[in-house]
């Protein structure tokens, strides 16, 4: 099933229509491939991968910060946000990439940090030195959380994340007599900001990029109960691109897509933060306590565990409220179900294993979501403990990032097998286990993970009952967890270790698409440990 191929290299621009059936894919730039050999991965290195990520079956691909920094931040602390960071190559670069990705169906994402800049860039450096400037928040006395001016000016300013990354001024929602650093949402620098924010993105769409990850979505207006503030500027700027440039899509890290959808976004993803419930929806099914985690997150188990003591209905209940929710403001929009993230742990981390991993492969690929793969995942990448800790990858103890930004795993891939040969990346160290997973262990393994995510991704693709507006109906949400898509094709999942059965109606003329380790006796279906099967019920 090979992915459709756009007419020309500027169709793939045209992504906002065929979003709901896109395979997403995040790659980290420095960590995906090596064009010129330095040892930091680069554009080149993308563009020469583009065949490995068609035959995969990717529909987009979504690169993490690729701007001008000094990397404070891994990237999000961007010092000019309309030039590429040398290290990555150069604008004409990334406009070769867009072109050559159209040419193959894929569109290019890029990352739109909307909410602060680095403290190198101009913008920041012009206002430390100018009292009248106010494209960021400035109090002239000390204020908890300010952080002291470097410049003429003096006084404090307000950072956004590290102090390094001061928050941009999109103002408060709420004013008060005694904090005159408040300035309201109509003020000259938020206002500048807002505008800002347009020149940019249209900067990148005229050189082929199909839209933007905004980091941080909920963070511009301060102050905002119910983020209110917030939801009406994104919804500006969604009515400007919607008008000036069709086609072209906004997703956001929100964390929230009942909020963040009908404010104006294409898509946002379930995360391991936001909302309400601090991300436990996504965390419910993927998050086990290895990797990356937060001391306030507390014991939940997670549904992906051979243990089988977690339940998929968390996520399901947000998913519906979700849906609910978006449909009810008439715009449209998805919402996104990622394996992984650069801040968040791989699916493959401390006792669960690649086998495990492939029923919530499965879920990701099937679920009516936009499903988006972190880059290595799809050949069962683990998060490497013990990384050294490299631009700004460390939150607290224990909450280390850099364990899922290790180099992509390619291993000695055949020359030319995937197109032009391009070497591994060296950011930061290599999984030391001898039996790590490489693309080039599994490319003629049909067994593998990698095949089993090609498959799937190109059956997305291909099936409608897999767009994410066909219906799901849900039949258990344990183990296993069982659903029909588009009233036909069940799907069923067994992350657990130890056998599962349910009746699935239909289930003893159904046709076999993608089995492992399972059995049908009349409508009963039998999963082995770590079993999972997809079935056309039709």
């Amino acid at each position: 099933m090979p992915t459709p191929t756009p007419t020309s290299p500027h169709a793939a621009t045209d992504l906002a229509p065929r979003l709901g059936r896109t395979v997403l894919y995040q790659l980290y730039p420095q960590s995906f491939a090596d064009g010129n050999g330095d040892g930091i991965g680069d554009l080149a290195g993308i563009t020469a991968r583009l065949d490995y990520l068609r035959w995969l079956g990717v529909g987009a691909v979504w690169l993490d910060p690729c701007f001008v920094s000094p990397f404070a931040d891994a990237g999000y602390d961007v010092a000019d946000f309309l030039t590429i960071a040398p290290r990555y190559g150069t604008n004409d670069d990334l406009a070769e990439l867009t072109e050559e990705a159209g040419r193959r169906g894929i569109s290019v994402l890029l990352d739109l940090v909307a909410g602060h800049t680095s403290d190198q860039h101009p913008w920041f450096t012009a206002s430390a030195d100018d009292p009248g400037d106010d494209r960021y928040v400035w109090s002239d006395a000390p204020v908890d959380g300010f952080e002291p001016g470097p410049g003429r000016r003096g006084g404090f300013y307000l950072p956004n994340f590290f102090p390094v990354q001061p928050a941009l001024n999109f103002g408060y929602a709420r004013q008060h007599p005694d904090e005159p650093w408040r300035s309201p949402v109509d003020a000259a620098g938020p206002q500048a900001n807002r505008a800002a924010l347009r020149e940019i993105m249209a900067h990148w769409f005229d050189l082929g990029v199909a839209g933007f990850r905004v980091d941080m979505a909920a963070s511009l207006v301060k102050d905002d109960p119910g983020l209110v503030e917030t939801g009406r500027l994104w919804r500006e700027n969604r009515d400007w691109l919607d008008a000036t440039y069709p086609g072209r899509v906004l997703i956001s890290e929100w964390g929230d897509p009942r909020v963040s959808v009908p404010s104006g976004f294409h898509a946002d993803f379930f995360l391991q933060f936001g909302g309400d419930d601090d991300g436990l929806p996504l965390r419910s099914l993927w998050n086990n306590g290895a990797g990356t985690v937060q001391p306030s997150w507390g014991e939940v188990p997670s549904w992906a565990d051979a243990e089988a003591r977690g339940d998929a209905g968390t996520f399901v209940r947000a998913w519906e409220e979700a849906t609910g929710a978006i449909a009810a403001a008439g715009r449209g929009g998805l919402t996104g179900l990622p394996t992984s993230n650069h801040d968040f742990t791989r699916l493959v981390a401390g006792a669960r294993d690649a086998e495990q991993a492939c029923a919530a492969l499965v879920l990701t690929l099937t679920w009516p979501s936009m499903p988006s793969v972190y880059y290595g995942d799809e050949i069962g990448m683990r998060f490497v403990p013990d990384t050294p800790t490299l631009e700004g990858s460390r939150l607290n103890p224990t909450y280390d990032r850099a364990g899922s930004r290790t180099p992509m795993q390619w291993g000695d891939v055949p020359a030319g097998r995937l197109g032009p040969d391009v070497a591994e990346s060296r950011y930061l160290p290599q999984d030391p286990d001898p039996d790590r997973p490489t693309v080039a262990a599994q490319l003629d393994d049909e067994g593998s993970v990698l095949h089993l995510v090609r498959r799937l991704a190109h059956l997305r693709t291909a099936d409608p009952r897999l767009d994410a507006a066909a219906d799901v109906d849900v039949l258990a949400t344990g183990y296993p967890f069982a659903y029909v898509r588009g009233g036909t094709l069940a799907v069923v999942l067994n992350p657990g270790r130890a056998a599962v059965s349910l009746a699935v109606p239909g289930a003893a003329r159904a046709r076999e698409i993608e089995v492992r380790g399972h059995s049908v006796e009349g409508d009963v279906v039998h999963l082995d440990g770590h079993g999972y099967a997809v079935l056309d019920l039709a």
